[in-house]
């Protein structure tokens, strides 16, 4: 999702209004038009892709789009209230570190690399846009490719109302219970049809858990728990792909322990030294999240890389952990930097490979993976 730092909340306010149809008085068979909302409170504005662009995208408000997955928006206050009620529990410290160590060895920087370069080749990934089947396509075709050294992971794709697919990769557990990694590939740029190489998206921690699904795959990784890996479309667009699978697992009644969504795993490289120094971090978020879980995954940070711990708050729909908080599921958020250090050149024509620093998307790896093993290796509630 776009992220620009610091907005205020006057300005979300003016923007909000918006001066557009209400959500009570559209005909339901207008197909061009779709619900967003920018906070839980908002009932809802209706508009087109355009106007979600202009009025929210392109002044970095966060929204989600409701329109096909009213089934969850309807649920969500009853799934929200639920998890919290029941506290999930998570352990107090780092387990499983023999097993976890051998695994993060194989990680590859230059496999980050090379899948940072293939994305940065589509012109851009708009979920509604001429590429969107392309990337897709690729999508699905490069987990395949990094899931294939192990014949029990099902990979497919979950199909939306729109023309670009989201793909969910499987390691099969043996507890019937489920824990989700997560990233969305699609991109969007200056405009709706521009040229969006997507520094923002190709490191929203796509090219991470594709790492991490390789060299797990590769160690036939057995985990109690069924480990998911989900690459989302539509999140620019307001978190439509992991809305629409978030909505089909709670008609499905799928237990899902804990949703571990990443988004901007990569540093600036060519920040300011001052700049370099105070966001060489792995940032946890602390709001629109489960607090156990986003207080178990702070713990791991100093345990898996040699990154410092931040914190912060990024508001209502800013990433995909959003729509699993929604359907009531346990969701924590991470990412590369606090808000008041986000990078200028998101979404923007200086937005390139040459900006990244890939030693700290290692980093990143390295965490996520040691926290996944330790997920996926027990129960992490009670």
């Amino acid at each position: 999702m776009v992220r620009f730092a610091l907005l205020g909340a006057a300005a979300l306010h003016a923007t909000v209004a918006l001066g557009a149809l209400t959500a009570q008085s559209l005909p339901a068979r207008d197909e061009d038009l779709r619900l967003v909302k920018t906070s839980e409170d908002d009932a809802g504005t209706w508009m087109t892709e355009e106007q979600k662009f202009e009025r929210l995208i392109s002044k970095g408000i966060h929204f989600a789009d409701i329109t096909n997955t009213m089934e969850l928006e309807t649920l969500r206050a009853d799934r929200v209230a639920a998890a919290v009620a029941k506290r999930a529990t998570f352990p107090s410290g780092a387990g499983h570190q023999s097993e976890a160590s051998p695994l993060i060895a194989r990680l590859s920087q230059s496999n980050l690399q090379t899948w940072t370069n293939a994305m940065a080749d589509f012109y851009n990934r708009y979920y509604r846009g001429s590429y969107a089947a392309t990337s897709a396509r690729w999508m699905y075709d490069t987990v395949r490719s990094a899931a294939s050294a192990n014949a029990a992971i099902t990979v497919k794709q979950f199909a939306h109302s729109y023309n670009q697919p989201s793909v969910i990769a499987a390691i099969p557990g043996t507890s019937g219970e489920v824990v989700v990694v997560s990233a969305h590939y699609d991109s969007i740029g200056t405009s709706t049809s521009g040229r969006a190489r997507g520094r923002m998206i190709m490191l929203r921690g796509v090219v991470v858990i594709l790492e991490a699904l390789r060299v797990l795959a590769e160690a036939k990784f057995k985990p109690a728990n069924t480990l998911e890996f989900h690459f989302y479309s539509g999140e620019e667009g307001g978190l439509q792909g992991s809305r629409g699978v978030m909505q089909s697992y709670v008609r499905s009644g799928v237990k899902v322990l804990a949703v571990m969504n990443q988004d901007l795993t990569s540093l600036d490289e060519t920040s300011s030294d001052d700049r370099l120094l105070s966001n060489n971090v792995i940032a946890v978020y602390t709001d629109y999240v489960d607090a156990g879980l986003t207080s178990y995954m702070q713990k791991l940070v100093p345990v898996y890389t040699q990154l410092k711990l931040a914190t912060d708050r990024c508001g209502y729909a800013c990433s995909d952990h959003g729509s699993a908080r929604d359907a009531g599921y346990p969701a924590a958020y991470v990412c590369d930097e606090v808000m008041s250090d986000s990078s200028p050149y998101i979404h923007s024509a200086s937005d390139a490979v040459s900006t990244l620093s890939f030693p700290h998307m290692l980093q990143h790896a390295k965490g996520s993976l040691g926290e996944w093993v330790m997920q996926t290796s027990n129960k992490p509630y009670s």
